[in-house]
């Protein structure tokens, strides 16, 4: 039994951003159409870099795109979309990205498990490059769900 953290709708890859805002909208909108946002929070989520800088570039590579709960959230969850060009965020330590995760919370404790399943999957040595270069929605679904069950 899988403990899904991400679901096959929320993943889309080698998705075409001409910058960094257009990859936080490929993240967003699958968080949108998977019912867990509105609009209005990718909004909230650009707003955030635009006001705060790249702190969402976390890694080398690898933003993780949130903003404060709020009434655009619907549900807690997370999308990925990576990038079939990596972009610049402005991080001078982990530009560019190619991997965008977009988080979403209710409040400020919901999303903590899937925060701590998520770096359990990139600490994993070759996460990020799998990520970077995979091509099936499934194979992904399946090695970030998989990861905690030991798989």
């Amino acid at each position: 039994m899988i403990n899904e953290i991400i679901s096959r709708k929320n993943i889309n890859l080698q998705v075409d951003a001409a910058d960094w805002r257009e990859a936080m909208c490929a993240a967003g909108k699958l968080l949108v159409a998977g019912g867990y946002t509105t609009q209005a929070y990718t909004d909230e989520m650009i707003t955030a870099v635009e006001t705060l800088g790249p702190y969402i570039v976390v890694a080398p590579g690898i933003a993780l795109a949130h903003s404060r709960p709020a009434l655009s959230v619907l549900k807690t969850g997370i999308s990925l979309a990576t990038l079939a060009k990596p972009v610049n965020f402005g991080s001078e330590e982990n530009d560019p990205v190619s991997i965008v995760f977009g988080l979403c919370a209710t409040d400020s404790n919901s999303h903590i498990e899937i925060i701590s399943q998520l770096v359990n999957f990139l600490d994993e040595e070759n996460s990020a490059p799998f990520l970077q270069h995979c091509q099936s929605v499934e194979d992904v679904y399946q090695a970030i769900n998989n990861v905690n069950q030991g798989a």
